[in-house]
């Protein structure tokens, strides 16, 4: 079995060394290189085939939002986790438009690791559940001024993208659905972003139901 291949991107050495020591046995996972900032994590993904990258934010030189978007944009089938000290919502919307697909702390165990890696591995989404504060925060925040909530002008194929979107598939299952790529999902969710005012997908799942544009009781 072809092991998944990973890339540790945190100025920390002790923060590196505890993520590959907690692999160091799994049979499906493989820590084969590290960086301490986003400069030498670019570099490193030239020399190695990776399948993820475990990127922390506040970096020297390059930080983990610009060294994320560098990743995704030229490395399409490397999916990048962010890993950090920060809860705050903030952090999460600039990663998930960086293009992570997942976001867990620093103070995560073992456990919590593995199950990021293997829903990133499956094509899902993965957040730590402190992370989960930040999605109901948004989900539950007070209904904007009059007008800014209206329904906006979207095409067939963005409704048809924001609909698989609130059924949580993820980017890859959604350009298998439809028969196109995943940049043409990526294109299409940024610009569900812009169009309804939304910072992240939980605000594209409510300006969904508040406009009530699908039925998810049906399959």
């Amino acid at each position: 079995m072809r092991k998944i291949k990973i890339l540790v991107v945190d100025d920390h050495k002790m923060i590196r060394d505890g993520i590959s020591s907690l692999l160091h046995d799994e049979v499906e996972y493989k820590v084969v290189a590290e960086a301490s900032d986003g400069i030498q994590a670019l570099k490193e993904m030239e020399k190695n085939k990776i399948d993820i990258a475990i990127v922390d934010i506040n970096m020297p030189n390059m930080n983990g939002i610009d060294c994320t978007k560098a990743i995704t944009e030229k490395y399409e089938e490397t999916r990048v986790i962010a890993l950090t000290m920060h809860n705050e919502e903030i952090y999460l919307t600039k990663m998930i438009e960086a293009g992570a697909v997942g976001y867990i702390l620093k103070n995560l165990g073992k456990n919590e690791l593995l199950n990021a890696l293997n829903a990133v591995v499956e094509g899902k989404h993965y957040y730590s559940p402190e992370i989960t504060l930040a999605v109901i925060k948004e989900l539950t925040a007070p209904k904007a001024p009059k007008g800014q909530d209206q329904k906006v002008e979207l095409t067939i194929r963005e409704l048809e993208v924001l609909e698989l979107i609130v059924k949580e598939s993820s980017n890859q299952e959604i350009a298998e659905k439809l028969s196109i790529s995943k940049r043409t999902v990526d294109a299409h969710r940024r610009n569900l972003l812009d169009k309804t005012g939304a910072r992240n997908t939980a605000g594209l799942v409510k300006y969904s139901i508040t406009n009530k544009l699908f039925d998810l009781d049906k399959n």
